[in-house]
């Protein structure tokens, strides 16, 4: 399951007209990437100081339960580096549908496509039957420049949508029915299943992005088609609405935080003796350890986003933006490079050097008074 493309889709799509806006009216472009990266920056700055917190006083004990979870505990910020990097883009993907239209999409499957057949020397249309075997079996080094082409289709598709380039049930149905073909098509010659982390052999469709990744992008994208008219028929409803405000709003620090109920599971998990470490799939119990494991989490998940909650409506609601451009610049490197830190080297030692580069980052994309 890989639900983030979701994420990215709708975040190019409630953009896409202020950005348009802006690139007709002649404005800089990097002040409203600074606000972004501001408002990525705000939560994480809680977040990281949590997980310093718990790194010093895990050297007054054991500390084994942030050992164990030690890298889980930041891994989850590889989606904000992705989606700072992606939304700086964002002009370049305005400016490309407005002169391609749905070419820019199929631009960006090409160019996926290329690179996931030169990682694997198929230069030959009869060696592409097997061409998830050859990629998850050779090196991924080229295979990198799909952290560009296939995250950014999402954000491609997006600016599509909100565009009106593509609409209709049928017309979702249809891409419902392409993913399903992608993905058995690039599952069957030899690209792992899962979409999220390795699998057993250490293969990934995630590290780096692979053209199977696209099949679930077809997928969500032609879920949203299909689902709109009912949804926009319950978001007329004023009190539903109200409530997905209200979610939306605190969208980014329940990110940030629901890895954080992995320690009060595993000690909860601990204490009352239930098997949640059940070995790897197939072993005796596995699937009940899962279910066990899943269980503790989503009652402890409770509590630490109601405290989350919480620190969020203390904020002010008015984010100011960056003031010049230098300090845009600077700010952004230094939010990238304390996510990077946290997501390289995990909770210790990542999390304090994740955290100086995130304060750092929100006092440079700040300025004083109302933006």
């Amino acid at each position: 399951m890989q639900v983030v493309p979701l994420f990215v889709f709708v975040s190019a799509a409630v953009s896409t007209e202020g950005v348009a806006r802006r690139l007709h009216q002649g404005h800089s472009q990097l002040e409203w990437w600074g606000g972004r990266a501001l408002r990525l920056a705000r939560p994480t700055v809680t977040y990281m100081a949590a997980l310093t917190l718990l790194v010093v006083v895990a050297r007054f004990n054991d500390g084994r339960f942030l050992g164990t979870f030690d890298g889980s505990l930041t891994i989850h910020l590889w989606f904000l580096v992705m989606l700072l990097v992606v939304q700086a883009l964002l002009p370049l993907s305005v400016a490309a549908d407005r002169r391609f239209g749905l070419g820019a999409i199929v631009g960006l499957v090409v160019m996926a496509a290329a690179v996931d057949i030169i990682r694997a020397g198929a230069f030959l249309p009869t060696q592409w039957p097997t061409l998830g075997a050859r990629v998850t079996s050779s090196d991924g080094a080229i295979g990198w420049l799909n952290a560009f082409f296939v995250w950014l289709l999402p954000q491609q598709l997006g600016i599509a949508w909100k565009r009106g380039r593509f609409r209709g049930s049928l017309t979702g149905l249809s891409i419902v029915l392409l993913g399903a073909a992608w993905l058995a098509g690039t599952v069957m010659s030899g690209y792992p299943v899962g979409m999220i982390g390795e699998d057993m052999d250490g293969n990934s469709n995630m590290l780096p992005p692979t053209l199977a990744l696209i099949g679930v992008m077809w997928l969500q994208v032609g879920l949203v088609l299909l689902c709109e008219k009912p949804a926009r028929w319950l978001l007329d409803r004023e009190r539903l609405a109200g409530i997905v405000a209200f979610l939306g709003a605190f969208g980014m620090p329940l990110y940030l935080w629901h890895k954080l109920a992995e320690l009060p599971a595993a000690w909860l998990g601990e204490k009352i003796g239930a098997p949640i470490d059940a070995g790897t799939p197939g072993d005796p119990g596995f699937w009940a350890g899962r279910l066990w494991w899943l269980a503790l989490c989503l009652l402890m998940v409770v509590p630490v986003l109601a405290i989350v909650a919480w620190i969020e409506t203390q904020r002010r609601s008015v984010v100011p933006h960056a003031q010049s451009i230098s300090a845009i610049l600077a700010g952004g490197l230094a939010l990238l490079t304390g996510l990077a830190a946290a997501l390289v080297l995990g909770a210790r030692p990542g999390a304090i050097i994740g955290l100086a580069g995130v304060v750092l980052a929100s006092l440079l994309l700040r300025r004083r008074g109302s933006g």
